[in-house]
């Protein structure tokens, strides 16, 4: 992990989140995921986070817990859908709002109790605590792409009704939402997630002090049918950032694959701030790449600049 992350964050993004760590261990997506369930957690994340700020970078933790899409088999491997307990997974543990599985192909999860509930959303707030401890700057909540959360929001996932966490005052509150379900159309009878609940929710979370809405769509229902483009899911954003304004922060993201599309989003006012993902894997130095088309001059680490730029970055323009 150190060297994935460790290579994004030397190339310049200004924040970077560590994606979807788990707040128990029956909430992680695949075997193979990070955690941040236990104090044992605290040293090894605060070594990342020590090496992002001596980068003069911030960092934040995603925290989540998988729901009914848990103990599946991460996408590098080619060993089917289920993680079964001989690959290390656990299918008769998985948890979520009601006994309603992802799809035929998935275990039939367990109806969480309110005790149960109750020992998620403690577990959540243990989480938070220990990423403060090990020093991380901004803590988001994963309710997007039909994890947990996100299940409890739709009514395709949640039979029943229930309730959530705590962080410092002064630590940014950043919270993920799936603004779409993409079920209009395949299923149009059928009550889901839409935009138009996202925009509600998002006003109930500017007054309960979330500070940033990233706004992303999908995840809940194998019935999606998304429409995918440039910034694609940008628009669900616009919507949310005309009736929010100023009261909470919106990030776009989504499929901003260059400087002039993410440029074009916050010219046109669809988001304040844009989120890239996937784009960093295949170009660790996107920013710099971004920075060129657009022909603006960014601050790189000294050793890297001289090399291009000659001693003291003599040769910029």
């Amino acid at each position: 992990m150190f060297n994935g992350v460790g290579g994004i964050i030397s190339r310049g993004p200004g924040l970077s989140i560590v994606e979807a760590t788990a707040v128990l261990p029956q909430g992680r997506i695949t075997p193979e995921d990070a955690g941040i369930w236990s104090d044992e957690h605290i040293e090894p994340w605060s070594k990342i986070v020590e090496f992002a700020h001596s980068q003069n970078q911030k960092i934040g933790i995603q925290i989540a817990h998988a729901g009914r899409k848990a103990s599946t088999v991460a996408p590098w491997l080619h060993s089917g859908l289920v993680a079964t307990e001989a690959a290390n997974g656990w299918p008769d543990d998985v948890w979520a709002p009601s006994a309603v599985p992802w799809n035929d192909k998935f275990p039939v999860p367990k109806a969480l109790t309110t005790e149960g509930i109750k020992n998620i959303v403690n577990a959540f707030v243990a989480a938070a605590k220990r990423a403060v401890k090990a020093g991380f700057d901004v803590i988001e909540i994963h309710g997007a792409h039909g994890y947990l959360i996100g299940e409890f929001l739709s009514p395709i996932s949640n039979k029943r009704t229930d309730e959530y966490g705590v962080i410092p005052n002064d630590m940014p509150l950043f919270f993920r939402i799936s603004a779409t379900d993409w079920l209009e159309e395949s299923l149009p009878d059928e009550p889901s997630w839409r935009s138009e609940d996202t925009v509600k929710f998002a006003l109930l979370l500017a007054d309960h002090d979330v500070d940033f809405l990233d706004v992303s769509t999908s995840g809940n229902h194998p019935a999606q049918r998304i429409k995918v483009g440039p910034a694609y899911q940008a628009p669900f954003a616009e919507a949310v950032k005309k009736a929010v304004g100023d009261k909470l922060l919106i990030g776009a993201v989504g499929n901003i694959t260059t400087g002039h599309i993410a440029q074009e989003v916050l010219d046109k006012g669809q988001a304040d701030v844009v989120s890239v993902g996937r784009m960093f894997q295949k170009n660790p130095g996107l920013v710099w790449s971004f920075a060129e088309e657009l022909g603006v001059t960014i601050t790189v680490p000294h050793q890297i600049e001289w090399g291009f730029f000659g001693r003291g970055g003599i040769g910029r323009k």
